[in-house]
């Protein structure tokens, strides 16, 4: 156990000077630099608990003395892992719940132990019965505040997600895996961690072992995110989707037709300014943001937000359908056109994403569907 303590020790630091030496370019980006402070308290904690577990010799003084440091340090390095998460999720913006649950967990948990230790009468880290119900309670409050985080970190992806569909023209949730797993994680090891503080047998070290690899993958994952594009494109999606700009806002003023969007001639107006760009070929350029296309077909983006929501579709969605369309026609008129001369026209980013998306959509190859039509 002292063995793995000491691993634990080595990888947390290390994982830490990771955080601490990130380029100054994540410095320039106000939400990712808390993020990143949040992320390194977080792990500074869970370095301390180690550290301590094997300066003081805890877990071989007893099971009672273990369990009450780990939840006494474990509740806090979650909370604050959590938020940092969250904060770079919703830019910057925390709710009052989300501050609050994680802080309220960890005072219910110091005065349930506190009074437990009083009750008792023993020195504070002695084995005691009273203690150890103490412990199992506060070990499901930790349950329950992690289960508040993971919703709220899978809510808050979910809106993520939403907001690429509705801005980028092509698939972009793969910057977003990495938070899809560390939600996972975070939520697996909040069932885990009593199972690793209560738990003496050769199954603890197996636990242990997951336990680092987790650590590392959401560190490193996290890391990895920041020095990436991601946080600019996550950022212009998130901003777009819930601030309508100036621009568009005056459009509306200065077109009345658009500005009463719920009337029948407005909704025929825009149906109709819609239909003429897509005949025209507009959804055929490559990397087309939802801003653009609004502004060539010549309405306020909210409104064609709008019209996608009454057809069901996102923005993403709909540009892909509209781009397989085409490249049937394609493969129909010009069957001697490659794949590649095929994704370039229909406005695809790349000819494997091309093959993806036309698969997806009819089961098929582009090779296999030039043959059906063949036959």
């Amino acid at each position: 156990m002292e063995e793995m303590q000491f691993s634990a020790i080595v990888l947390l630091t290390l994982l830490l000077l990771k955080l601490l030496l990130l380029p100054h370019k994540v410095t320039l980006n106000t939400v990712v630099d808390r993020s990143r402070w949040l992320m390194i308290i977080g792990i500074t904690l869970l370095d301390l608990q180690f550290l301590l577990q094997y300066t003081l010799g805890l877990r071989a003084m007893g099971v009672t003395q273990a369990v009450l440091l780990n939840l006494l340090l474990f509740i806090p390095c979650s909370w604050i892992i959590s938020l940092a998460i969250i904060y770079l999720q919703r830019q910057g913006e925390l709710k009052g719940g989300d501050r609050l649950v994680g802080g309220v967990t960890w005072a219910l948990a110091i005065l349930l132990l506190g009074i437990a230790a009083a009750i008792d009468g023993q020195p504070l880290l002695s084995d005691s019965p009273k203690l150890h119900y103490a412990e199992i309670t506060v070990s499901f409050l930790y349950l329950a505040m992690q289960g508040h985080y993971s919703w709220r970190l899978l809510t808050n992806l979910k809106a993520m997600q939403l907001d690429l569909q509705n801005y980028y023209d092509h698939d972009m949730d793969h910057i977003l895996l990495w938070m899809k797993y560390s939600t996972i994680i975070l939520g697996f090891l909040a069932v885990m961690v009593p199972m690793l503080i209560f738990i003496q047998s050769q199954v603890l070290a197996i636990f242990t072992i997951f336990f680092f690899i987790s650590i590392f993958y959401l560190v490193d994952t996290f890391c990895n995110y920041m020095l990436s594009s991601a946080p600019k494109k996550m950022a212009k999606a998130e901003i777009m989707e819930r601030l309508p700009s100036t621009s568009e806002q005056e459009h509306a003023t200065t077109v009345p037709e658009a500005s009463s969007s719920g009337s029948a001639e407005a909704k025929t107006l825009n149906a109709s300014l819609i239909k003429k760009w897509i005949e025209n070929g507009g959804f055929r350029h490559c990397g087309l943001t939802m801003p653009a296309a609004s502004e060539k077909i010549g309405i306020p983006r909210y409104l064609l937000s709008g019209w996608l929501k009454q057809q069901d579709l996102t923005y993403a969605t709909w540009i892909t359908a509209l781009r397989i369309d085409e490249a049937k026609r394609i493969i129909k008129e010009q069957p001697q056109w490659t794949n590649e001369a095929i994704s370039q026209y229909c406005g695809f980013s790349d000819r494997s994403y091309f093959q993806k998306k036309f698969k997806e959509s009819t089961g098929m190859t582009p090779a296999e569907y030039g043959e059906t039509i063949k036959q």
